[in-house]
C-alpha cells in the first residue's frame, strides 16, 4: 500500500468513524452522550457515563475539527465541554468527578488522575478549536491541582488516585483487571500527553518542567533497559510490581514520548526519545501476529499469550510502526503499520453496523457482548490513529495532496 492510498484511506476511515459518533450516541433525553451503545448500535440509556468517555469524545471532536474545519465537530465538542462542565467538575472540591448517571448526577467522585488528566486534554484540544481563554483557564486549572495533589516530590512521578476530597483512597485502580499500586504507567503516559497537548499552547516554564520530569521518569524507571518493554504498575519508589507486557502500550508510547520530547525543543531528550521511539517498536513488534494484527498481551511470569486483539493496540500500532519509519527510514516499520491497518480494515472493522469491534479472538471472530460505545471504548484511539495518519503520510509524500 503506497502512502497516497493510506492517506486517502485514513481520511475517510476518519470521517466514517466520526459520522457514526454523531450518529448513535448523542442522548437528546438527558443530555451528552450515552453510557454505552452495543455493538448492535443500541443505546443503553440508563448506563453510566464516565469522565474518560466524554473527555475523549471532547478531544476526538475538537481535533478533528482543527483539522478539517467541519462545524459539525466543533458543535460535537460544544456539547461535550458543557456536558462536563455542568455534570462532571465538581464545585466543591476542584477537580472532575470520575462518572456520574445517566441523568446526569453524581455517581463516583473520585479523582482519579488518568480522568483529570484526559479532561486537560480535552479542555487543551478544545482551546485550540475556540480561542477561548475560560477553557484554557479550565486546563489549567487541572494542570494545577494535578500538580498540587498528585505529584510525588519524593521519588517524582505521579499517584494513581485520591478520593472526593482528594484525600487518600484504598482503591487506586482504573479497573478491576489492573494491580492496585501506587503508580501506574498507562497514568503517567496520559499526564505527559495531556501536558504535551496544553504546553504546545500555554509554554509554562513549569509545565515544561514537568514534561522533562515524566520524560526521566520513563527512561529511567518504566523503559526496560534491556529489552525496551514498558513495566505497567510500581510502588511509590519505582519497584516494578508487574511481569505483564502490554504491546498496545510499548507501541503507543514508543510515538507520544517522543511527541512530548519534541514539543520540549530539549534535544537530549529527543535524540533519547528517537531511540527508544526505534527500540520499543521493535520490541512491540515481538506482539505481531502473521496477520499483521497486535496481541493485546504477554505475561512473562507465566508465559501466557492472551489471544485476543483488541481494537484500541491496532490503532497504536499503526502510528507506532509509522513514526518509528519517520524516524530510522527502515522499511520494514512502514510495512508494519500498513499491515496493521489493513488488518484492521479486515477484522476489527465492522462493515455492517459501523465503527470498530472492540476486538476479535484468534480466529477473527468479533469478541462477544462489547461495546461500541462505552465507559472506555471511546472514538480516541482509532481518530487519533486515522488524524496521525492523515499528517504524517502528508509529511513524507506532501505532493499527492498538496
Amino acid at each position: 500500500m503506497d502512502l497516497t492510498t493510506y492517506h486517502s484511506q485514513a481520511a475517510l476511515e476518519l470521517q466514517a468513524i466520526l459520522d457514526y459518533w454523531m450518529r448513535y450516541t448523542t442522548d437528546e433525553n438527558f443530555g451528552g452522550f450515552f453510557g454505552r451503545v452495543d455493538q448492535f448500535n443500541r443505546p443503553e440509556p440508563s448506563a453510566p457515563k464516565g469522565l474518560v468517555l466524554n473527555s475523549r469524545i471532547l478531544w476526538t471532536f475538537s481535533a478533528a475539527y482543527n483539522l478539517v474545519q467541519n462545524p459539525l465537530y466543533l458543535s460535537m465538542a460544544e456539547r461535550a465541554y458543557r456536558y462536563l462542565l455542568d455534570h462532571f467538575e465538581d464545585p466543591d472540591h476542584r477537580g472532575m468527578y470520575w462518572s456520574v448517571d445517566f441523568r446526569g448526577d453524581l455517581l463516583n467522585g473520585r479523582k482519579q488522575l488518568y480522568g483529570q488528566a484526559f479532561a486537560l486534554y480535552g479542555f487543551s484540544e478544545f482551546f485550540r478549536a475556540t480561542g477561548r481563554q475560560d477553557v484554557l483557564q479550565k486546563a489549567i486549572g487541572l494542570f494545577t491541582l494535578i500538580e498540587g495533589h498528585g505529584f510525588d516530590p519524593a521519588y517524582l512521578g505521579y499517584f494513581e488516585a485520591f478520593d472526593r476530597q482528594w484525600g487518600p483512597e484504598v482503591d487506586l485502580r482504573l479497573s478491576q483487571k489492573d494491580a492496585n499500586e501506587k503508580k501506574t504507567m498507562n497514568t503517567h503516559l496520559h499526564v505527559l500527553e495531556a501536558y504535551t497537548c496544553l504546553y504546545r499552547l500555554w509554554p509554562d516554564s513549569q509545565l515544561r518542567g514537568q514534561i522533562l520530569n515524566l520524560l526521566d521518569n520513563f527512561h529511567s524507571h518504566m523503559i526496560d533497559g534491556v529489552t525496551s518493554h514498558l513495566g505497567l504498575f510500581f510502588d511509590e519508589a519505582w519497584n516494578l510490581k508487574s511481569g505483564i507486557i502490554s504491546y498496545g502500550h510499548d507501541i503507543e508510547a514508543a510515538w507520544l514520548l517522543l511527541e512530548a520530547a519534541r514539543a520540549t525543543g530539549d534535544s537530549r531528550w529527543i535524540a533519547t526519545m528517537r531511540e527508544h521511539a526505534v527500540k520499543m517498536a521493535r520490541a512491540a513488534a515481538e506482539g505481531l501476529d502473521g496477520d499483521g494484527g497486535l496481541w493485546y498481551e504477554y505475561d512473562q511470569r507465566t508465559g501466557h499469550l492472551s489471544r485476543e486483539k483488541h481494537w484500541w493496540p491496532q490503532a497504536e500500532a499503526m502510528v507506532g510502526f509509522l513514526n518509528a519509519y519517520e524516524v530510522s527510514g527502515d522499511p520494514v516499520f512502514l510495512q508494519q503499520s500498513c499491515q496493521a491497518w489493513q488488518f484492521t480494515m479486515r477484522h476489527i472493522k465492522d462493515p455492517v453496523q459501523g465503527e470498530w469491534f472492540w476486538g476479535v479472538d484468534d480466529s477473527h471472530r468479533p469478541m462477544e457482548g462489547q461495546d461500541k460505545a462505552g465507559f472506555w471504548k471511546c472514538p480516541y484511539h482509532n481518530s487519533r490513529a486515522c488524524m496521525e495518519i492523515i499528517g504524517r503520510t502528508a509529511a513524507i509524500n506532501p505532493t499527492p495532496h498538496a
